[in-house]
């Protein structure tokens, strides 16, 4: 039985071997030209997004709960209060956990710890964006990292448009080689595109002028490549 299982491993190591291997003489056989394409445009971020991080300490479980349950409503209130145009309050990732503190060499149990996720999502500019700030000021004791970046149907939008510029930059290319050695006729043998972008969330303090917005984003570049290789 093992030494039936060794010769079935082998045989298909050797059929993987002579594949690549004759994959490998099919390419180097084919005259090709390669290229790379390449789309980018600067956009404006459409969403801003505050994320907040509570945890609270505790003796006993409903106790711990209850307080973060009370931060959670003020913020609340404090959003509703300031008349914000534009938001969704998340909360997610709620846990309770036995708090483990060190003294000396040994680790003892020490009452609980709840910890609790909020984010604050806005499409709101400007002006908007310092009222949150305000509100989560006013709510309590809370710190925030405010991040600003392009929603998913933005890029949705925007993902057709950068392909087709790219894979436009590759034919160019393609066809510009082509013409300057004298090649009949190209077609394309493969299409690849690089992984999917991620745009870095920037945030900038305007403090130019009493009138400007505090807080107002940066524009953020976004861009598509695409390799393709042409055969003549």
């Amino acid at each position: 039985m093992l030494i039936n299982m060794k010769n079935s491993i082998l045989t298909l190591f050797l059929v993987f071997a002579i594949s690549a291997l004759a994959l490998g003489q099919e390419n180097s056989a084919i005259p090709l030209i390669e290229v790379q394409g390449n789309a980018s445009r600067k956009i404006a971020p459409d969403q801003a997004s505050f994320n907040i991080y509570l945890q609270e300490k505790a003796m006993n479980v409903a106790t711990a709960t209850s307080v973060l349950n009370t931060k959670t409503e003020n913020l609340a209130a404090a959003l509703k209060k300031a008349k914000i145009k534009d938001y969704k309050l998340i909360a997610d990732n709620f846990s309770v956990n036995i708090n483990r503190i060190q003294r000396g060499n040994t680790w003892i149990d020490s009452g609980y710890v709840a910890r609790q996720n909020l984010q604050i999502v806005t499409t709101s500019q400007t002006e908007e964006l310092q009222k949150i700030v305000e509100a989560i000021q006013a709510a309590g004791d809370m710190s925030f990292n405010l991040q600003f970046d392009v929603s998913k149907e933005q890029q949705k939008a925007l993902e057709r448009t950068l392909i087709t510029e790219a894979l436009l930059d590759a034919q160019n290319q393609a066809q510009l080689i082509a013409e300057t050695l004298g090649l009949r006729s190209i077609q394309v043998h493969h299409v690849s595109f690089e992984g999917a972008y991620m745009p870095v969330a920037k945030f900038r303090v305007n403090a130019e002028s009493a009138d400007a917005p505090l807080i107002a984003p940066d524009g953020q570049e976004i861009n598509k490549r695409v390799f393709v290789k042409y055969t003549y």
